[in-house]
């Protein structure tokens, strides 16, 4: 398994920030799937605490009025620190032998006003969440969730599949 943590010149202004994603070798008949990780609850006071005009950017679109909720949540949906440190750790120990890869990045700061936070995504036929907290045994003191587009991996070609979980 590949780990790779991006470095950044650039530390997050506040305590959140970290992203973090993973490859699951094969899921759900599709090899390679991208899994992004994130929060998927958090406290309404916590938006409350930032300075949102130094966190939030330009509007990723000019020609209309955009409403900055959706990136206020997406940094609160992303890590920090020690969260990130935590499922690094926790994904190495419980699923090194079904994962490609896990990266991990600061997001850009600024972050662009209108955009469309993971939790916010619909699930269909082919996007789809992975509930960490609710898979048995599950040892960490904080929830959190992974979205994965399976129309974005081949089909496996392989007719013996190992559960994820």
């Amino acid at each position: 398994m590949d780990i790779t943590i991006t470095d950044t010149d650039q530390t997050p202004p506040v305590d959140r920030g970290y992203a973090l994603s993973i490859v699951i070798t094969t899921f759900r008949g599709h090899e390679d799937v991208e899994v992004h990780l994130f929060r998927p609850n958090w406290q309404e006071e916590e938006l409350a605490v930032y300075d949102w005009q130094q966190i939030l950017g330009d509007p990723i679109r000019k020609d209309r009025e955009i409403d900055p909720t959706g990136s206020r949540k997406v940094l609160v949906e992303t890590f920090n620190s020690s969260e990130k440190d935590i499922i690094l750790e926790y994904l190495e120990n419980r699923y090194a032998s079904r994962l490609k890869s896990i990266k991990v990045s600061v997001i850009p700061f600024p972050i662009p006003m209108g955009l469309v936070p993971l939790s916010e995504i619909p699930q269909q036929k082919n996007i789809g969440l992975i509930r960490f907290d609710e898979i048995p045994n599950y040892p960490l003191n904080f929830p959190f969730h992974g979205i994965y587009d399976l129309s974005r991996h081949n089909q496996s070609a392989s007719s013996e599949q190992e559960p994820f979980i």
